[in-house]
């Protein structure tokens, strides 16, 4: 967002006011993870919240007007924050539900004892899954940019996307997994999906950030209240449990990691918004519960991501995150089997928080830690379904079936055999094909021989 001279201004006066002599004017952080130039934007630029974004260019021109005082761009700079104050207005179906929200909102309707023997009737012990995404193959990325240029008609990319998600159940299927995913081929990003398909969010044709290592992201800008205005994800979960009488999961991002992944407005809190996007999520489980999906996978990998340091701003923030979580998913019923992910951090100082999400099962990165996490995990006494990934999916290396087993049985050493799911690290997106079936091949045979072994059969 551009500077907002008002409140500069009171921070420049305060300062002064307490004698400070010399004032350093720089950005509150790095630019590193803002895009670079506003000027190429120009649908942007002509939309209502454009006159008030600023990208890393514009940015330092800002410091500059700031530190000189420059009283034309400063007064320019109001005119446009009073502009689009001016023009936004909110959504009064978002404010009300939002004002409507009472404690039961946030509540399953049982607990998890009682919800966990509705659950998927039929599942083996250690059931086998993956986190949610497959391969994302150049014949993929080639049909999406066809589709943006439009190259091809609605029907004709979603009938390839279909032919993918096929493939996709049918390789699952073949290797004997036990809970599937469809794939999520149609997906570029775990927030971009979502926020191209939700009212209140802005996207860029050029405003790519680093996401990790080399790999780009473009985070949405929310601008105004959001909502859903239609399902999202219902038509390829459909596609998908049309071709396998077993339980397909529906796949979302939560909200948390949504706001985390983004540029929230500045203008209202970002619980107000992180509980909108909650709203419009608990939208999306009612659509897929119609549509007859068993299992929901609501992902949160950014819970932990804007935690605050100091620990009465940081118990306040885990307090609404939890709870924007909680809002999305309360709602479901208590025979549908309630997902989350967890990855790219390290979760020990907020436990009891991931505790407090309730969810009936929690995949959590963990490969890579020599089982640290699963240790935290059992050390808070946690009682609910986990799936501690088996092996690390960010390495090409196809982990052989006893390095697999091996990890299920120190895993069974630290939790009960009934809570145990087991599934890679993270998801499969960046991988190729032939290491990918080969590593779930060898997780699947090694969790049959365990399954073996438990009923003594070996």
């Amino acid at each position: 967002w551009k500077v907002n001279p008002t409140l500069v201004g009171g921070i420049l006066a305060e300062l002064s006011a307490a004698g400070v002599a010399t004032i350093r004017i720089q950005p509150s952080s790095s630019l590193q993870f803002v895009p670079w130039n506003l000027e190429s934007e120009t649908a942007l630029l002509s939309h209502i919240a454009g006159p008030v974004l600023a990208y890393s260019k514009q940015k330092l021109a800002e410091i500059v007007a700031v530190a000189k005082n420059d009283a034309a761009f400063l007064e320019d700079a109001t005119a446009k924050w009073n502009a689009y104050a001016s023009a936004l207005a909110a959504d009064p179906t978002v404010a009300n539900r939002v004002a409507a929200l009472a404690e039961t909102d946030f509540k399953r309707k049982e607990k998890f004892a009682d919800r966990i023997k509705q659950q998927l009737p039929g599942l083996p012990i250690l059931p086998t899954t993956t986190i949610g995404s497959f391969p994302q193959t150049k014949e993929i990325r080639s049909l999406r940019n066809q589709f943006k240029r439009n190259k091809i008609t609605q029907a004709e990319y979603e009938a390839k996307i279909d032919q993918q998600i096929a493939l996709m159940i049918g390789i699952q299927e073949a290797l004997g997994l036990d809970i599937l995913v469809h794939g999520e081929p149609e997906r570029t990003d775990m927030v971009e999906f979502f926020g191209q398909q939700m009212d209140g969010m802005l996207f860029s044709q050029n405003g790519w950030v680093q996401s990790f290592g080399s790999r780009c992201v473009r985070p949405p800008t929310f601008w105004s209240d959001i909502s859903r205005p239609s399902p999202m994800t219902v038509r390829e979960y459909k596609v998908a449990q049309a071709l396998t009488k077993k339980p397909v999961k529906g796949m979302l991002t939560g909200p948390v990691t949504i706001l985390n992944w983004s540029f929230p407005r500045v203008d209202i809190p970002r619980k107000v918004q992180a509980m909108q996007i909650g709203l419009a999520l608990r939208d999306e489980i009612a659509d897929l519960e119609k549509a007859g999906c068993q299992v929901i996978q609501v992902d949160e990998p950014a819970l932990r991501e804007a935690m605050p340091l100091r620990p009465a701003a940081r118990d306040e923030y885990l307090t609404w995150t939890v709870d924007s979580f909680r809002l999305a998913t309360a709602g479901a019923k208590s025979s549908t089997q309630i997902h989350t992910h967890m990855c790219y951090c390290e979760f020990e100082d907020c436990m009891e928080a991931i505790d407090r999400l309730d969810t009936d099962v929690n995949s959590i990165e963990n490969a890579r830690s020599d089982d640290a996490t699963l240790k935290a995990f059992r050390d808070i006494g946690y009682g609910k379904g986990l799936g501690p990934g088996t092996y690390d999916i960010h390495s090409p290396v196809v982990p052989p079936t006893d390095f697999i087993a091996s990890k299920i049985k120190s895993f069974l050493e630290c939790m009960q055999t009934e809570h145990l799911f087991i599934n890679p690290d993270c998801g499969l997106k960046t991988r190729g094909w032939s290491e990918t079936i080969d590593a779930l091949r060898n997780m699947v045979t090694a969790t049959k021989a365990i399954r073996a072994e438990i009923a003594g059969t070996i």
